[in-house]
């Protein structure tokens, strides 16, 4: 079958690309700060509620990389978009159900809820990168990947009073039944024309390795974005014992998700060199140790809080694009849906740990020491980016 011509191809559709994030990203802006509140209308104990919240964790770890290393044995990107969107939409569309016969069935549906979300994220990175490799001049994956970021934020402020109209034990799982009806539907009509998954020539025995730079990439932003173990669960406990208002909390997390986007907005303007994988990684684990200082010490004081949490901007959104930049840059053709998975799968893995020590420290020294111990996280990352800096400079090839 003869390819089809370039005047035939359109290229990649940078909005096709952005809704594709905009809906899977509306759908974890519900999950994640309402599915909890979900479990708690059921009466569950705090022990069994905190063990379910666990599951997806767990089950992220385990099947975030081989999910998406099925881009690299020929599964299409959208496939996997797809089934995992329907796969959301009947575990949710079941939850209530199951909730009412057997905790366990409840348990198994967060399973495989959660290994269905693994790959969505990845996968559409994955099309993204291909789409700015191919179209360098149309395709800029930070502004395209800021829909995710705004979508994300308006489920977090229109969620709530949504939920709050539907009402009901069932409010929660319905609409995220629908939003995820919605990604497999957008998934489905954008096709491959968003960005076509790259072929690569058929290769005999195993597959390409990943080179050390890229590990040592992967390993420092996972410990930089496990620096935000503490801010994630235990910030806005700190900040209500402190006496910051419930306004006021939800404006600090607005303030971070807002210097996020603006990050993703104006890198395009910043000279080619602010945008190098390792300079973006170590912006990130510098802003990172720093947040974490200032937050140990900031206490309930706004005036602090507010310039803190602009950091966002670096510690989570430098520190993403370092890595999508490095995967980018450094995987090997055969195995970038791998890379993309090792990128997740490492963060959540390194997060679960750090949120576990968190739990711990919170309680025995208070909020203080807890965010003070993400600072070593932060550092130890920096020290990972400047390893895969000397390694780049020394053009060590990647191992195959």
């Amino acid at each position: 079958m003869s390819s089809p011509s370039p005047a035939a191809d359109p290229g990649p559709d940078p909005l096709r690309l952005g809704l594709l994030y905009a809906v899977v990203f509306v759908e974890i802006g519900v999950a994640m700060p309402f599915m909890p509140v979900w479990l708690g209308t059921l009466g569950l104990e705090p022990g069994l509620i905190g063990l379910l919240l666990a599951l997806p964790i767990a089950t992220k770890i385990v099947a975030t990389r081989p999910l998406t290393g099925l881009i690299d044995r020929g599964v299409a990107p959208r496939t996997l978009l797809a089934a995992g969107s329907l796969t959301l939409a009947v575990t949710y569309a079941l939850m209530p159900a199951a909730a009412g016969l057997a905790v366990f069935l409840l348990g198994l549906l967060i399973v495989v809820n959660a290994a269905a979300q693994a790959p969505l994220v990845p996968s559409i990175d994955y099309l993204t990168l291909a789409a700015a490799r191919r179209a360098p001049k149309r395709i800029d994956y930070p502004r395209i990947r800021m829909f995710g970021s705004v979508a994300f934020l308006l489920a977090n402020l229109a969620g709530g009073a949504l939920l709050g109209a539907l009402g009901g034990q069932v409010a929660v799982p319905l609409l995220l039944t629908g939003l995820a009806l919605l990604a497999a539907t957008v998934a489905l009509s954008a096709g491959e024309r968003a960005a076509p998954r790259e072929r690569t020539p058929e290769r005999v025995g195993p597959p390409p390795r990943l080179p050390r730079k890229l590990w040592l990439v992967i390993a420092a932003a996972a410990l930089i974005q496990a620096s935000h173990a503490a801010i994630y669960a235990f910030a806005s406990l700190s900040w209500a014992a402190h006496g910051v208002s419930a306004p006021w909390i939800g404006a600090l997390w607005a303030t971070g998700v807002a210097a996020e986007i603006a990050l993703f907005a104006g890198l395009a303007r910043l000279p080619a060199r602010w945008r190098n994988p390792f300079r973006l990684l170590a912006l990130g684990g510098i802003a990172a140790a720093i947040r974490a200082v200032g937050l140990s010490l900031a206490g309930g004081d706004l005036a602090v809080l507010v310039p803190l949490q602009m950091l966002h901007a670096l510690t989570f959104g430098a520190t993403h694009l370092g890595a999508m930049n490095a995967v980018s840059a450094f995987a090997p053709d055969g195995a970038r849906g791998r890379a993309q998975g090792t990128v997740g799968a490492s963060t959540a893995l390194v997060s679960a740990l750090a949120t576990l020590a968190c739990g711990s420290v919170y309680g025995a020294l208070g909020s203080g020491a807890t965010f003070l111990m993400m600072a070593p996280l932060a550092l130890s990352g920096l020290c990972l980016v400047g390893l895969a800096h000397r390694t780049e400079g020394t053009g060590e090839p990647g191992r195959r």
